[in-house]
């Protein structure tokens, strides 16, 4: 019986890892999905030969001709 337990005790201990990473991993992509979406545009709008407009936020800038 006490062979389970600790079977048990793993699995939640592994359970509460993968929430931690997570919450983590959804954070870091809520603080920097603005400026990652601003990196993107600027090096696609660098591509088709179109420049980088910033917006009034992070995150709004676009291309333009």
């Amino acid at each position: 019986m006490k062979f389970l337990n600790n079977k048990a005790q793993a699995l939640v201990e592994y359970v509460l890892i993968i929430a931690l990473v997570s919450v983590i991993i959804f954070t870091a992509v809520n603080f920097l999905g603005a400026y990652i979406k601003d990196s993107i545009t600027k090096t696609s709008c660098s591509l088709v030969g179109q420049k980088f407009i910033p917006g009034n936020k992070v995150g709004e800038g676009v291309c333009q001709d």
